[in-house]
């Protein structure tokens, strides 16, 4: 379903197999990619989020959703039916990060940054001139 089809609704998405999917009903970040050792072994490669303020994310279907705990500070939601990576979940905040690729398209999101450059695979380059941070995140 494309953004425009709902009132209030900025854009939607969903897992592979559909048994996660959700709708964002206000402003969403512009992507970031995390070069960190968490997201290289979840993802098999950086990852690419977004980010939405919690009240604005809206479970469609969340059947297939399960949560790991993947550190004390945060959680990472996924479909447990078709292992679709989809959420990283800052505990104690008040916005969750939404895998990139699972947005439908249009999104109208640009990439911005790297982070946790410093983590990167040694496979890769980073060569696309943006803001690479050797840690964190910057202030959005």
């Amino acid at each position: 379903m494309a953004a425009s089809h709902a009132t209030g609704v900025r854009a939607t998405g969903r897992c592979l197999c559909g048994a996660v999917a959700y709708e964002v009903r206000g402003p969403m970040r512009d992507v970031v990619n995390c070069h960190c050792k968490q997201c290289l072994r979840t993802h098999g490669h950086m990852a690419a989020y977004s980010r939405v303020r919690r009240a604005d994310l809206v479970m469609a279907e969340k059947r297939g959703l399960k949560w790991y705990q993947s550190s004390d500070a945060a959680r990472r939601g996924f479909c447990q039916e078709c292992g679709a990576s989809m959420f990283w979940d800052l505990l104690n905040d008040d916005s969750v990060a939404i895998a990139a690729g699972s947005i439908d398209a249009p999104t109208g999101l640009k990439t911005i940054r790297h982070i946790f450059v410093a983590d990167k695979g040694d496979y890769y380059e980073i060569e696309d001139g943006l803001e690479q941070l050797p840690k964190g995140q910057a202030p959005s």
